[in-house]
């Protein structure tokens, strides 16, 4: 489990998080909604390590991710950024073998290859696995960044507007192979992703943060949160929800 305890955050002299308490599942995927600038960002890399809060806690499983080297928090959580700085020339197979680097430490062996194999097949990418970075579209290169997260192997993976870019095709693929991969088992892995797609936290996510200003106003069942009331709080917008085929469509109004 993730616990987030009373946790502030701020860029500089610009407060961006402010007192977040918040449990995060292992298993399933918790999707994070919220409007631009809530802070959804802000709290994934607090939560990976990557930038020291002001004030609070948090622990992976029990690690305090900012009193341990590292390989060892990068062998916990996976974290993928929006837009991650990758040398163009790089090919995709290079870039996903890169999630290895933790178990390896650049001496890579038998098992980093089949990992890197089997994330290069789990997001389509065989195809163009010796294509360089720079030689694809910007779908092709954000399921190649998703592979390179997921070849980590770690039980957290974070992910932060993975959607981006990607067609309704590949989009409903990665939701639905992170769905896959986070169902109870032996493989089975805890996704944390944000998206501003609220059909697709709808659709796929068990369960629903939506902040705002920094704050968490809502987190449990995705059914619970993607309510209109809680949504036109969240949105400043009015919202409507509407049974279709057995689902429940977001609509704004």
């Amino acid at each position: 489990m993730i616990e987030v305890r009373s946790l502030s955050y701020a860029a500089g002299a610009t407060p961006i998080l402010h007192e977040v308490a918040l449990d995060l599942a292992p298993r399933g995927i918790t999707a994070l909604i919220g409007p631009n600038g809530a802070g959804k960002s802000s709290l994934l890399h607090c939560i990976a390590g990557l930038a020291r809060p002001g004030a609070g806690t948090v622990r992976i499983d029990g690690l305090d991710p900012f009193a341990v080297p590292d390989r060892r928090r990068a062998r916990q959580v996976a974290l993928l950024q929006q837009s991650p700085t990758v040398a163009s020339r790089l090919r995709v197979a290079e870039l996903v073998g890169f999630g290895r680097w933790p178990h390896h430490a650049g001496r890579p062996g038998p098992e980093d290859a089949r990992v890197v194999a089997e994330a290069l097949t789990a997001f389509e990418l065989d195809a163009l696995a010796e294509r360089p970075l720079d030689t694809l579209s910007g779908g092709q290169r954000q399921r190649a960044m998703v592979a390179m997260a997921y070849a980590q192997a770690t039980p957290w993976l974070l992910l932060d507007e993975p959607l981006n870019a990607l067609d309704p095709r590949h989009a409903r693929d990665l939701m639905a192979r992170l769905h896959d991969l986070s169902r109870p088992g032996p493989e089975g892995r805890a996704v944390v992703v944000v998206l501003h797609d609220i059909n697709a936290a709808a659709l796929w996510a068990d369960r629903v943060v939506a902040m705002k200003d920094g704050r968490v106003i809502a987190a449990a069942g995705a059914a619970e949160v993607l309510r209109a009331e809680i949504l036109e709080e969240v949105f400043d917008t009015r919202f409507e929800i509407v049974p279709h085929r057995g689902r429940q469509l977001v609509v704004t109004l």
